[in-house]
């Protein structure tokens, strides 16, 4: 377990850092029917992010910044911007699709985003600080955000390859209302991320067996799995732009490929170029995968607010 000093608290203060708080939220939300990062699920019409940028402030974040599309700007800026701004510093970037490295275009026809690592890279110009990539329809916790920030607020941001990630128990991420995909992690005796292998169409059978679509891989309860919580310093946008490239040169025809982060992280360990230091967490993730979802989720919120871990309203 990561435990943050008193030295390095102090040291902290002195570099004056402040991570910041990236939330991915350009997603199309097509199994879910719509635009599930603007849904509302507080008792007050709050979304899964007001959330993570509540829990972000309270552990010491400096900024959000929201990665969106440009044709919902305006609705994005009217319902979540507005509400935010005063509580702490907003910037916005937009994953566009012919938004490519140079020497690139998007083929005509494709219509999917290009995935999270792309996500990322477009935001590259707006981040000279250690940060955190989070998605805008997953809940974290607030103990998560508080370990990352304590991690990061004593991470030089000159530092090169040595990353975070918070990591939950499979049995704590599941759906249930359908099966999910989930990286599963590959975790050292010291605590440091080995590999992350995706695996889709996991879900728990009715004697609370869990299984995905890769056979050769037995999955249990306590397994650790990335939800895309993830804490970077900013030499990953080389990185990103050296293996988007590579991704493009192979993919760039294929209108269904897309360009993830844990693929990007995975190589870099594999290449000896990053380590990544596992946070574990304890607890119970959940997001909006389906329609179905979206019940359960208004309903765990209710239950944190009437236990006092959130007010009634959050800005």
């Amino acid at each position: 377990m990561y435990i943050c000093t008193f030295a390095t608290i102090l040291f902290a203060m002195e570099k004056n850092m402040k991570p910041t708080l990236m939330i991915l939220a350009a997603g199309m939300g097509s199994r879910y029917g719509g635009m599930k990062q603007l849904d509302t699920f507080g008792p007050n019409g709050e979304c899964i992010m007001d959330y993570s940028v509540y829990d972000a402030i309270r552990a010491g974040f400096g900024k959000v910044l929201f990665v969106i599309r440009r044709s919902f700007e305006d609705e994005f800026r009217r319902t979540i911007v507005k509400k935010l701004e005063n509580n702490v510093d907003i910037a916005l970037a937009y994953q566009e699709m012919d938004h490519l490295p140079e020497g690139y275009s998007c083929p005509a026809g494709r219509e999917k985003p290009w995935g999270t690592g792309h996500a990322i890279w477009v935001a590259a110009h707006q981040v000279r600080e250690p940060f955190v990539v989070i998605n805008a329809d997953d809940f974290y916790g607030r103990e998560a955000f508080r370990v990352m920030a304590e991690y990061l607020s004593v991470t030089d941001p000159e530092t090169k390859g040595q990353y975070a990630m918070c990591g939950y128990r499979l049995a704590n991420t599941l759906s249930d209302h359908g099966h999910v995909s989930r990286g599963v992690c590959k975790v050292s005796q010291d605590g440091m991320l080995e590999g992350v292998r995706e695996i889709t169409a996991i879900e728990k059978n009715a004697q609370g067996q869990i299984s995905g679509n890769d056979e050769g891989v037995p999955l249990k309860p306590d397994d650790m799995v990335s939800m895309n919580f993830w804490g970077f310093t900013p030499d990953i946008f080389a990185y990103l732009e050296e293996k988007m490239r590579r991704f493009l040169s192979s993919n760039l025809q294929d209108h269904k490929a897309e360009f993830f982060i844990p693929f990007v992280v995975d190589e870099l360990i594999h290449e000896g170029r990053a380590r990544v230091k596992v946070l574990p967490s304890n607890a119970r993730w959940f997001g909006v995968t389906y329609q179905a979802d979206k019940e359960s989720a208004r309903k765990r919120i209710r239950e944190l607010v009437d236990t006092g871990v959130y007010p009634e309203r959050l800005f």
